[in-house]
């Protein structure tokens, strides 16, 4: 967590000069970690050539269990009082140029962070972890919670199906046994 530290003066314009004991007000804005993770993860989204930004082993699993994709994953972050350091483990579009991608990446990175925390960037990492194309990306993203409910879905289906050809088979034998009686 990070700390910044200001003593603001308010400049009142000629309208609003009746609050004087505004004028030098002491505040502290504090960012967790996680805050600047998620301006950095969710800049990352509009960088063309960028698949993905992964995380470790554990949110990896976590992520193929479940429909949990978290912005921050692959984001991990050093917040000082006035700097910001960013490392990312990314997942680059196979045939796309990379160190192209990586300056986009610390521009699009610094210029969100700024814009919002005033905090500098004064480095971003960036480490690719893999390179796929769109479809392997697409097969990737499939995961646990969604295969179990296709087959949840097949599965479904085919006891519907069964069902129904026991309701006629149960129908067509009542009425033989009736002809029968």
């Amino acid at each position: 967590m990070t700390e910044i530290n200001t003593n603001t003066t308010e400049n009142y314009s000629k309208n609003n000069t009746s609050n004087p004991t505004n004028t030098n007000i002491k505040n502290k804005i504090t960012y967790d970690d996680k805050v600047i993770e998620k301006i950095v993860g969710h800049a990352l989204e509009s960088v063309d050539g960028l698949l993905s930004a992964k995380g470790g082993f554990f949110s990896s699993v976590k992520n193929n269990m479940v429909n949990s994709n978290s912005v921050t994953d692959g984001v991990s972050v050093e917040v000082g009082s006035e700097e910001v350091a960013v490392d990312l483990d990314i997942i680059v579009e196979y045939g796309k140029d990379i160190p192209k991608i990586a300056d986009h990446i610390k521009e699009i990175v610094a210029e969100n962070v700024d814009k919002m925390t005033h905090l500098k960037v004064i480095e971003v990492n960036v480490n690719v972890v893999d390179i796929r194309t769109k479809e392997e990306q697409e097969k990737a993203e499939v995961t646990v919670q969604d295969r179990m409910s296709k087959a949840a879905n097949s599965t479904s289906q085919f006891v519907s199906e069964k069902t129904e050809k026991m309701k006629k088979n149960t129908s067509s034998s009542n009425q033989t046994d009736g002809l029968v009686n």
